[in-house]
């Protein structure tokens, strides 16, 4: 395990089709966002491409639209596939969300191991 790594949560904390928003420093808002899509997990910023940093929950945690098959910006009505970050819907069509690398270990716990926030 990476030394910069920090634990977000258990993956059984997520349910399929769920979504979870982490902050990073103390400002109260998530900067990323986990999905378990087909039981994987995917990271990726809080920032729809269409207007750059734009948050994309409408609530904490509510990052997938209604069907529970894409990530939504709520702002935008963009639809993100959640396994690629691909725009499919919405003012950002063919744009991507940017990712953030997970990991989980053998006792279930999922933890970022890089993100971009520094840009």
């Amino acid at each position: 395990m990476d030394n910069q790594a920090k634990w977000l949560c258990q993956l059984s904390d997520i349910e399929e089709g769920q979504s979870k928003g982490f902050f990073l420093n103390d400002d109260g808002n998530d900067q990323i966002f986990i999905v378990k899509h087909a039981g994987q997990v995917y990271g990726w910023k809080n920032a729809c491409p269409h207007i750059d940093g734009a948050p994309m929950a409408w609530r904490k945690d509510a990052y997938m639209d209604a069907s529970k098959q894409y990530i939504a910006c709520h702002a935008h009505g963009a639809l993100f596939e959640p396994v690629s970050g691909f725009c499919i819907q919405g003012p950002c069509k063919g744009k991507r969300l940017e990712k953030v690398v997970t990991e989980i270990d053998q006792m279930g716990n999922v933890w970022l191991i890089h993100s971009n926030k520094n840009k």
